[in-house]
């Protein structure tokens, strides 16, 4: 038999989990790693230095694109910073809009994480099951901002309207489905989105059920996932851990809690956390963070049922005018130029404003000269101090647990390259 001997392999550029262009350079000891390199830089698009040369408002649609599966969060996190610079506060009504849409956000988030993890480890049907309700939850995105995945939803002093009275239905007869399918699908849009909204947290919890089922004691699934990829609580402290990643090494660490924004101190959940820092326990992270998410949903849900309100400020210089005003008011005219074209100009300074995305701390550094875009702007993206742990989680393990690891980061290319 001929010497097994060290060889060096290209995991990518193109390749299972990563959501991006991720390559891999891995040395190998027959089937165990010994040692992997990330390289990065392949989907480089220069998001933070195209900010700097945009008005404010400009780049809120950047922040979608950082991380396609949390949009909404990411927007939080920009216009969270933009209002610290600002000294300005949205109402409290569009406080609990950013709550119950940052968390449709994280079970959108966890349900592409679910689904993909699951794929690339060769459990079929869940990346199914999962898709079926994150169309409910696109859905939502669509009725309230127009688009599926890249919202824009979040501005400066609140969000950009309030929660439509009719949720969108399906009409007619379609080639994809018979008429009794149709009214299937419209039974829960009769009244406004919030009504579509608790029909839906009523009915997750039971689908929550089904992917557990399929997965939890399965035992292909745990000899996959348990004891793949351990991190002890102090080395996820030492490489920057945040989110669930931090949590399912046993770290109740949690920005929602620790240091509420929002609505956040104003509703009721728990924090899950791990015991043995594996992929199996980031897995039951993720699951119970959905269970808490959607607790925390139908609190909002109640609470902006009872709580009608303006959803943004009445500063114009910052907030457009409403329609009405612009075709009466000549003034209100000119602050509705003025602030399409030329934005606003925000006191000299520096902030750091930071959210709990699904993936961990999301925050936004931004340094301003006085000017109407920002001097400088740096992204503090979840995933980076992740995948730069990949080469120590992987070590010792065999070439394909290397796709369990990078699964159970869950890591989006868009704002590690930034």
């Amino acid at each position: 038999m001929p010497e097994i001997r060290n060889y060096t392999l290209n995991f990518g550029p193109q390749h299972p989990s990563a959501h991006g262009v991720l390559r891999l350079v891995l040395e190998m000891d027959g089937e165990v790693i010994e040692r992997a390199d990330p390289h990065i830089g392949l989907l480089h698009r220069g998001t933070e230095k195209l900010a700097e040369y945009k008005p404010y408002n400009q780049s809120i649609g950047y922040m979608d694109r950082l991380d396609y599966v949390s949009m909404m969060c990411n927007e939080h996190g920009y216009v969270r910073a933009i209002e610290k610079l600002l000294g300005i506060q949205a109402p409290e009504r569009a406080q609990y809009i950013r709550t119950l849409f940052d968390e449709i956000t994280r079970i959108l988030n966890h349900l592409m994480w679910l689904g993909a993890h699951a794929l690339d480890i060769g459990a079929m049907s869940v990346f199914l099951y999962c898709f079926r309700e994150r169309e409910d939850l696109m859905d939502c995105y669509e009725a309230v901002s127009g688009a599926r995945l890249h919202a824009t939803y979040y501005r400066p002093g609140g969000v950009h309207r309030d929660l439509p009275e009719q949720m969108p239905r399906y009409e007619g007869k379609s080639k994809w489905h018979s008429a009794r399918e149709i009214a299937q699908r419209n039974s829960a849009r009769d009244g406004s989105l919030l009504d579509f909204i608790q029909d839906f947290t009523e009915r997750f919890p039971g689908h929550v059920d089904e992917y557990e089922t399929l997965l939890t004691d399965n035992r292909i699934w745990k000899q996959r996932t348990v004891d793949i990829g351990i991190v002890s609580p102090e080395r996820a402290l030492q490489l920057g851990f945040t989110g669930p990643m931090v949590r399912g090494s046993g770290i109740e660490w949690d920005l929602r809690k620790k240091q509420p924004y929002a609505a956040y101190h104003q509703v009721d959940f728990d924090i899950p956390v791990g015991v043995n820092g594996d992929c199996y326990d980031r897995y039951l992270v993720r699951m119970e963070e959905m269970r808490q998410s959607n607790r925390i949903i139908r609190q909002c849900v109640d609470w902006l049922r009872a709580n009608p309100g303006p959803v943004s400020i009445e500063d114009h210089k910052v907030v457009p005018p409403k329609r009405a005003e612009v075709k009466e008011n000549m003034e209100a005219l000119i602050h509705h130029f003025k602030l399409f074209t030329e934005g606003y100009c925000t006191p000299s300074g520096e902030v750091y404003a930071a959210v709990e995305a699904p993936k961990g701390e999301f925050g936004c550094y931004i340094v301003s000269d006085g000017a109407n875009k920002p001097y400088r702007l740096k992204v503090r993206a979840p995933g980076f101090p992740h995948l730069a742990a990949l080469d120590e989680m992987s070590r010792g393990h065999m070439l394909a647990d290397v796709v369990a690891i990078i699964g159970t980061l869950d890591i989006v290319f868009g704002e590690i390259d930034r």
